[in-house]
């Protein structure tokens, strides 16, 4: 009998073995953020949307990140234009957006339903600029420092690249939300006359800005950050900020209390701006985790601007912004724990 014993004792230990191999893949495959086994996400979907701007996915990504580590199971982003985003989360085709610029695309929330069917949820990106800028050398030659200079057809001509006689503003692409207040300050200010707002595809604006300045060309263009351009050509040190003559905005922008300066008094006539979750309301009543996530989560305007430079110098694979927000994540794991733990705790 004691070969058979031992063969049973073997058997015991083997099955021992394994059980304590299951437990530990368990406890491995748990959340590292001390969340329970039990996690509010489990078994619901959320459907996020995305410009198909790579700047704007790496916050996105870390969103995504937290939201699983909730338990959610998150879709693909959904790909569209910045109004037919915020329509679509009014109409509860999507379930959020992560990056909303408030107050810039106040105009489309409004178009999404407003307070009624969607909600501004947190401070994802704080300090987000816009404005405009000239190359240092031109703005320290002819003295330019604000864009009502511009108004004088000698200056304006500086900045002709294509021999008309204006000055060519590489601008803003049509529906982001910027180009409404290009548009509107080229009336505010007078500018008709002796500026065009060159419109196209702005990565490919931006790449010619750089190219145009490193060859020794003027350049005059709008720009917003965070964004890798303003990692290439430094403001202070490659271009300069121009100031406004007054702050001057869109009607839906009128009545709001805004800052439009940099830290320095200068004013660029555009409101500094907060990155934000805008959500579904439907989607925020049935998940109070998600939408406390949404409020807690921030991500500091310099490491955006830090991760935009390194897909812009060829790290630019979704895969790649996806390891980028991970990197992030995992850099910052206790306080995103401590977010999460707060989130589950809504539910």
């Amino acid at each position: 009998m004691k070969p058979r014993n031992g063969v049973l004792a073997s058997r015991r230990s083997a099955l021992s073995a394994m059980a304590l191999s299951a437990m530990a893949a368990a406890l491995l495959a748990l959340p590292s953020s001390g969340l329970s086994a039990d996690l509010p996400g489990e078994g619901k979907t959320v459907r996020p949307g995305y410009t198909g701007l790579l700047e704007e996915r790496f916050q996105t990504e870390v969103v995504i990140i937290g939201l699983e580590r909730l338990g959610y199971e998150v879709e693909e982003m959904k790909l569209m234009d910045v109004p037919a985003l915020h329509v679509a989360t009014g109409q509860g085709d999507l379930d959020f957006i992560a990056a909303h610029w408030d107050p810039l695309q106040t105009a489309f929330y409004t178009q999404a339903g407003g307070p009624d069917t969607v909600t501004k949820v947190g401070t994802l990106v704080e300090g987000c600029m816009q404005g405009y800028l000239i190359d240092k050398r031109t703005a320290d030659e002819y003295h330019i420092t604000n864009i009502d200079q511009l108004r004088d057809p000698e200056i304006a001509k500086l900045f002709d690249s294509d021999g008309d006689g204006k000055a060519d503003l590489a601008g803003c692409p049509p529906g982001w939300g910027c180009e409404r207040v290009v548009e509107h300050h080229m009336d505010a200010y007078d500018l008709r006359k002796t500026v065009t707002h060159r419109q196209g595809q702005f990565g490919a604006m931006a790449a010619d800005t750089v190219t145009r300045f490193k060859a020794g060309e003027r350049v005059l263009y709008y720009t917003y950050t965070p964004l890798w351009l303003s990692q290439v050509l430094i403001p202070g040190k490659d271009v300069e900020w121009l100031e406004v003559p007054r702050t001057d905005l869109p009607e839906e922008q009128q009545d709001l209390d805004l800052n439009t300066k940099l830290p320095d008094g200068r004013n660029i006539g555009y409101p500094v701006n907060v990155m934000r979750v805008m959500a579904n309301n439907e989607f925020l009543a049935e998940n109070p985790a998600a939408r406390a996530w949404f409020e807690l989560v921030t991500v500091p305007v310099e490491d955006v601007n830090a991760e935009n430079l390194k897909a812009h110098e060829g790290e630019d694979s979704f895969e790649d912004v996806r390891r980028h927000a991970q990197e992030w994540v995992d850099a910052h794991e206790e306080q995103v724990s401590a977010w999460l733990a707060e989130a589950a705790k809504a539910q």
